[in-house]
């Protein structure tokens, strides 16, 4: 078990006044096996209202106004998780099973093909090298390896709305186009994949008491009988040092921050993620 505290800090700076601000906020990890939340607050300043609730696909939202005016807006995410190891899922089921049809009606939601997932003609000639895996799982593991192996980390090299086709007809991008590109080859080979958004460890020899600041981070899940993580940015395991935040079928369902203002003001963004192991 390790346990993390997670400081999320958001300032928007405005270079004249803003009338008021609606924002949705998506940075309280979730609770499910291997990952507890014990702690998670959130510090808005100015806020006027709030509420809380859970979207559709199960991922804590704040929605929240500021409705006085003001220059600058920030926001503070605190949050305390205990990270367990990740469940060993076996084997696998086989293709029937992905292909059942009462599977892909249930799981229709993750097989569709959206704008950020949609393949190119490079992404087709990817799903073309594994199609003829033996299993789902072996064909899944052939994409993410594929997809590390051929990409660049590139930051600044995409944009938030890039598609991932894009990405990879570059062969660069960020964790978020890696994403993108494996959820849609994984589809159009017909296995159910989600977009999975949290955090992990800057640093896997991080010790206990120490801090290191990171980033946001993107990984997936593909059904195979369950659902298997799988991180093609890193090409490691999905384990202790990954915590959930959101899940949803491209980046789109799960930004950490997203909304509009009021005012002719230029907003200027900068976020900050400190990772602390505390055991």
């Amino acid at each position: 078990m390790r346990r993390y505290r997670i400081v999320h800090t958001t300032a928007l700076a405005y270079d004249g006044p803003v009338r008021a601000a609606h924002n949705e906020l998506r940075m309280t990890p979730l609770n499910e096996p291997g990952q507890t939340t014990l702690e998670n607050r959130i510090r808005i300043r100015p806020m006027t209202w709030s509420n809380v609730y859970r979207d559709h696909w199960g991922t804590h939202v704040m929605a929240m106004e500021s409705l006085s005016e003001h220059r600058r807006l920030d926001i503070e995410a605190i949050s305390t998780v205990e990270r367990s190891d990740a469940v060993d899922h076996g084997p696998g089921a086989g293709w029937d099973a992905v292909r059942d049809p009462a599977v892909q009606d249930r799981l229709y939601e993750w097989l569709m093909l959206s704008p950020r997932t949609q393949p190119g003609e490079g992404v087709l000639a990817l799903v073309d090298a594994v199609r003829d895996a033996a299993t789902p799982r072996e064909a899944a593991d052939g994409v993410c390896a594929r997809v590390r192996a051929e990409m660049e980390y590139r930051p600044g090299s995409t944009g938030v709305s890039s598609r991932g086709a894009e990405a990879w007809d570059d062969r660069a991008g960020v964790c978020q186009d890696f994403a993108h590109v494996t959820v849609g080859a994984l589809r159009t080979l017909g296995i159910p994949a989600r977009y999975v958004s949290g955090y992990l460890v800057p640093r896997a020899d991080l010790a206990v008491g120490e801090s290191a600041t990171g980033e946001s981070h993107a990984w997936v899940e593909f059904w195979d009988d369950a659902w298997v993580a799988a991180d093609p940015t890193n090409g490691i395991r999905v384990g202790q040092d990954h915590v959930v935040v959101a899940r949803g079928r491209d980046y789109d369902d799960v930004p950490p921050f997203k909304g509009i203002y009021s005012g002719r003001a230029t907003a200027a963004q900068e976020v900050v993620v400190t990772m602390s192991r505390l055991a």
